[in-house]
């Protein structure tokens, strides 16, 4: 009877891996062709505007037409990724019309020359299609968080070419201390299929940004790494605090929305008149592999920042985590080199560095490392994103985000980011 019972167990055991395997293939070659779409679709928006720069010129109705696209159809109170966090851990329901609006509405950012990403708008795409095929395939409310989860993976990884990267996002970034492994197969295999949807595409046949020049692991290049994280960590926590300051300050001398995003506009339009070049609209993608070239800009990490909060700020859509890494990246081959590091290592020192302190996610971070710039140098990246995650502090890019476990001692915090 009991070796009975074992068969059974097993039985359910290879029934469940095979589900989760059978969904997160099918939620990887879907998400991952709309994640194609939008890829594409922001990507044109790019050269649209490169090719006819007065287009920033519609950055003011831009905005307005983005909370207007979002008011018809009954979204205007849209929280953006913080949703998607909320879904997965609280189990609150996602709204399939999220996945249009938001590619909408970040394609028409970046045609207008806002400041934003599209890797946070991708989980909002991947959680909210993801949600709907759970719903539609009757799973009960553990399962759809899974679904949420391989969603989040497949989107990440076919917009940015790191599958490892994210699986372990999607798992990492809700509840920070607190990883959801019994996720980990599915979001692995959705990301997986994910990244080679996007390969059909032609897009990430490479490492995205090779690294010729890390340094050597030696005592003193240990300690100028770990200077730079305790930079990163600093320069984290400012965009942090403007991203989430922005919002309040436009609430509070602009009570309508639509006023709120057409001056918001004019703001960013401003800023871009007074630099006199684009070099802070869009995702920046451009620009980091100018200063990972060799360019340095004394003020650009100060510049991103506050184009991108001005940006968000205002109701613009996009994502958070480009901008990161465009700061982190101008802060590190501005820091790096005074430091004594190679330029080209310090700028990647950064962008790693500055991700994870604004995400909270070390281990993500490591992996993006490895993913995005090659195996050299692991160590020390590894310790420049350790730096900066206990550094940081309990600040993080979402406010539904919770940091389970303190940063500095062993023990159960469980708060919100800030």
């Amino acid at each position: 009877m009991r070796c009975f019972k074992r068969i059974q167990a097993h039985l359910g055991e290879g029934w469940l891996f095979g589900k989760w395997v059978c969904y997160a293939c099918l939620v990887g070659l879907l998400v991952g062709a709309v994640a194609v779409l939008f890829h594409l679709g922001v990507d044109w928006a790019a050269r649209l505007r490169a090719l006819h720069p007065r287009l920033v010129w519609l950055l003011p109705a831009a905005g307005a037409a983005i909370v207007l696209l979002y008011r018809v159809c009954g979204m205007e109170r849209d929280r953006g990724a913080n949703l998607v966090l909320a879904a997965v851990r609280q189990a609150e329901p996602l709204k399939l019309r999220t996945a249009p609006l938001v590619f909408a509405a970040t394609v028409l950012t970046h045609l207008a020359g806002g400041s934003a990403g599209r890797e946070g708008a991708a989980l909002q795409l991947g959680g909210s299609i993801s949600a709907a095929l759970g719903k539609g395939a009757g799973l009960d409310e553990k399962d759809e968080r899974i679904m949420v989860m391989c969603g989040m993976a497949a989107a990440f990884s076919a917009l940015f070419g790191t599958p490892l990267t994210a699986a372990v996002f999607a798992m990492e970034v809700v509840s920070v201390g607190v990883m959801y492994y019994s996720a980990m197969v599915p979001c692995l295999v959705a990301s997986t299929v994910g990244l080679l949807v996007a390969r059909q595409a032609g897009l990430h046949a490479a490492v995205a940004y090779p690294v010729a020049s890390a340094a050597a692991l030696t005592p003193v290049a240990m300690l100028q790494t770990a200077g730079l994280g305790v930079l990163c960590a600093l320069v984290s926590i400012l965009f942090c605090k403007a991203v989430h300051a922005a919002p309040g300050l436009y609430a509070r001398y602009l009570p309508n929305p639509l006023v709120r995003a057409a001056v918001g506009g004019c703001l960013v339009l401003a800023l871009t008149l007074l630099v006199g070049e684009q070099t802070y609209n869009g995702t920046g993608d451009g620009v980091i592999r100018r200063l990972l070239a060799g360019e340095s800009i004394p003020a650009a990490f100060l510049l991103k920042i506050l184009f991108t909060a001005l940006t968000l700020g205002a109701g613009f859509r996009g994502g958070e985590i480009v901008p990161v890494l465009f700061t982190g990246c101008a802060l590190g081959t501005l820091a790096g080199p005074l430091l004594g590091l190679p330029h080209e290592f310090s700028g990647a020192l950064g962008m790693a560095g500055v991700f994870c302190g604004a995400t909270n996610c070390p281990i993500s971070s490591i992996l993006l490392a490895l993913e995005l710039f090659g195996g050299g140098g692991m160590p020390l990246y590894a310790l420049c994103i350790g730096v900066s995650y206990m550094l940081s502090g309990y600040y993080g890019l979402y406010s539904e985000q919770k940091i389970v476990y303190s940063k500095f001692r062993t023990e159960w915090i469980d708060k919100k980011a800030r």
